[in-house]
């Protein structure tokens, strides 16, 4: 079995011993592997004997043939390697005779070569000879007045003809007039025959090009760039390239449309293509384009200046458009510079005053959108004061420290519109894109300045600073009663209109001045704007004035001495006063129209100037009463709701004075033998012993012996 292993049966697996034998153990009868069967330990090694015997027979015949057929592969050897060293031998005479052919094909090329050079020696003078005597009898047939020869009377070989007369007409031209070889060349020199020549030529490009014959263009062309009228072919071209190609409305269209066709159509015709091409763009921009563009802004320059800017910045841009779109083919080396020049030559004249148009327009059509506005009001505009910031808040802070007088009644109007400011910043938006496109780049952040100017001019000043003021003059006095405090509704509009404005200065301005010095300028300019705006509001604030005003009118009218000092202790049946429900539901109100109308720190800034006013307004108001215990128990309850109302001021130090408040009143009813403990407890220890004191004095039981002695 272990001379077998690794053996192959022919069309089997690869012999594996081990499988081998559970197969021949498998087939014995005793072997032990089928069921049911006596294991036979002789019959299965007599049958391992006698195989072993077959296998080793089997092994010593393989072993024969291997042999022989090693004998046989050593005789082939031996016979192949004799037959690779005769082809060697043979390979080596093919090479030596193939090196002598090629030393022999080398002598016949130089002597081939040399012999090449002596004839081309004899020919080059023959050929010039020939081409002489040709010229020689062309010319004798124009100074015989009679052209016989068929290369000039058929028409199909002008090509042949003009050569010739070039070549004469340059001889003729190098011939002193004075001679008498001059004077009789004088016919070839003189522009006549060679003129008319030129014209048979063009005549036959022009045919051709109508006829759409490339390779016949491209003949003609070929021939007429040595004649002077080559441009004039050229010239020829670019007319009739543009007949029919403008019939539509659209001229930047068609003229990108017939550039692209004639840029493919030109390189197959034309030697140099990008000249031609070239010539053709500027034909297109100083004849076409520079002719619609003067129809269009002429018709509108000096009686509709918003038609004028509109069509000037649309024409502009298509016309820079067509010019990126025309970047895109081959016009020389700067093409840049070429097609920037063309379009200033069309354009300088109107860019020259387009800020002067600019502003003049963005003046009188700001001025105009606010008039109608304040018409459709039936509002006449009042002059507002001028001047600084320092100028501003002194008059202010005069006006303040003066009785405010008769305020002017707006019948709630703001005098602020979004419609008006939606106006406003679409026009500059506009004015903005046709800066940026039409400015000189040197130019640009000052005209950008100067257009920012007109919107703060007319918005910010015009519009939102008269509206403040207005509002301001419309305060009603802190005495009045039933006052409409509009002023809050300017505020919010105000501040509305101003986030746009802002965002118009970071949107569309900022691009156009960030890197220059009129940044400095416009934030400059821009904060100027908000401390003055800030200022007027400040004093605005004075309507918390006649918000106290309005609450003290409604305790005034509500409140009653009867309510804290009833007549029946036993029968109140309110858990707080009719003015208490007023006052609450008034300063809700007001509250959150404060939070509506302005945003940020300011709400929190006005909400506690108020909520600090409302409370010395509710402390003072109860110091004017005397309280019986059932009394002091309902002042309180007013307390614990104007405390609950103070909660929606969202300020911990308003709702810490409301809750040292309600701490005061519990010294209205606490007993006298627990004053002592009351006053000292957490909320009241720090305050003034006065203060404690003239709460107490509120008692009507105040004058008793007992209590005055428990608190003194």
């Amino acid at each position: 079995v272990a001379h077998c292993k690794g053996f192959f049966f022919c069309g089997q697996e690869p012999f594996v011993a081990d499988e081998y034998i559970e197969r021949l153990a498998w087939r014995t009868p005793g072997g032990g592997s089928r069921g049911g069967e006596a294991f036979d330990p002789k019959r299965l090694l007599e049958e391992f004997v006698n195989h072993i015997q077959e296998l080793q027979v089997m092994d010593e015949r393989i072993q024969r043939k291997v042999e022989k057929l090693e004998q046989q592969c050593q005789k082939e050897a031996k016979e192949f390697a004799k037959k690779v060293q005769e082809l060697q031998k043979s390979n080596q005479v093919a090479f030596q005779h193939f090196q002598e052919l090629d030393e022999h094909i080398s002598y016949v090329a130089t002597k081939v070569c040399h012999l090449g050079d002596q004839l081309e020696g004899v020919n080059t003078p023959r050929q010039r000879a020939v081409e002489a005597q040709k010229l020689m009898k062309y010319f004798n047939e124009f100074l015989d007045g009679e052209l016989k020869s068929d290369v000039f009377t058929n028409s199909e070989k002008i090509k042949e003809a003009a050569d010739i007369i070039q070549k004469l007409h340059l001889i003729a031209q190098e011939l002193p007039f004075d001679s008498l070889m001059g004077f009789c060349c004088y016919p070839l020199s003189s522009p006549g025959k060679y003129h008319d020549l030129e014209c048979q030529l063009i005549q036959e490009f022009t045919s051709a090009q109508r006829r759409g014959e490339i390779s016949r263009m491209r003949e003609v062309a070929a021939v007429l760039l040595h004649f002077k009228g080559y441009s004039h072919c050229v010239d020829v071209y670019i007319k009739q390239c543009q007949e029919g190609a403008f019939l539509r409305n659209d001229v930047f269209e068609d003229a990108a449309i017939l550039c692209q066709r004639v840029n493919k159509q030109v390189g197959e015709i034309f030697s140099n293509p990008e000249t031609v091409l070239a010539k053709l763009i500027q034909n297109i921009f100083e004849v076409k384009l520079q002719s619609y563009v003067k129809d269009q802004l002429e018709e509108h320059r000096k009686s509709d200046a918003e038609q004028y800017l509109k069509n000037l910045y649309d024409l502009y841009t298509r016309t820079t458009n067509l010019s990126s779109k025309l970047m895109e083919f081959n016009l020389g080396t700067d093409k840049q510079t070429f097609l920037s020049k063309l379009i200033k030559a069309i354009f300088i004249s109107y860019l020259e005053n387009y800020i002067e148009v600019e502003i003049g327009y963005l003046k009188s059509r700001s001025a105009m959108i606010l008039q109608r506005y304040y018409d459709s009001k039936n509002h006449q505009k009042r002059s507002i004061g001028t001047g600084g910031i320092q100028d501003l808040k002194e008059r202010l802070r005069q006006r303040t420290n003066l009785p405010l007088g008769p305020s002017i009644d707006t019948h709630g109007e703001t005098f602020l519109s979004q419609d008006v400011v939606v106006n406003l910043l679409q026009e500059t938006k506009q004015a903005f894109e046709r800066c940026h496109r039409l400015s000189d780049p040197s130019d640009l952040p000052k005209n950008a300045f100067r257009i920012f100017s007109m919107l703060v001019e007319f918005l910010c000043t015009e519009h939102i600073d008269y509206a403040l003021e207005t509002g301001l003059a419309g305060i009603p006095s802190s005495d009045s009663k039933n006052a409409n405090l509009y002023f809050l509704d300017v505020v919010h509009q105000a501040n509305t209109i101003f986030h746009l404005f802002d965002k118009q200065f970071n949107d569309h301005l900022m691009p156009l001045i960030s890197s220059s010095p009129k940044l400095s300028e416009c934030l400059q300019k821009k904060k100027d704007i908000i401390e003055q705006m800030e200022v007027k509001l400040d004093i605005g604030i004075d309507t918390l004035n006649c918000m106290i005003g309005q609450m003290k009118h409604i305790l005034a009218a509500e409140q009653k001495k009867t309510d804290f000092k009833p007549e029946d202790e036993n029968n109140v049946l309110i858990q707080y006063t009719n003015a208490c429900v007023k006052v609450c539901g008034y300063v809700r109100k007001q509250v959150e129209k404060i939070r509506n109308s302005m945003d940020g720190k300011n709400v929190d800034t006005v909400l506690m100037e108020l909520g600090v006013r409302f409370h010395r307004l509710i402390y003072e108001h109860l110091q004017q009463y005397s309280y019986s215990c059932m009394g002091g128990m309902l002042a309180i309850c007013d307390v614990a709701e104007y405390r609950k109302c103070a909660k929606d001021f969202k300020i911990a130090l308003v709702l810490q004075l409301f809750d040292t408040l309600h701490a005061l009143c519990n010294l209205l009813v606490v007993a006298p033998d627990n004053l002592k403990q009351v006053c000292s407890g957490e909320q009241l220890a720090n305050l003034d012993k006065n203060i404690l004191h003239s709460f107490v004095q509120l008692r009507v039981d105040y004058r008793s012996a007992r209590l005055a002695r428990h608190f003194s």
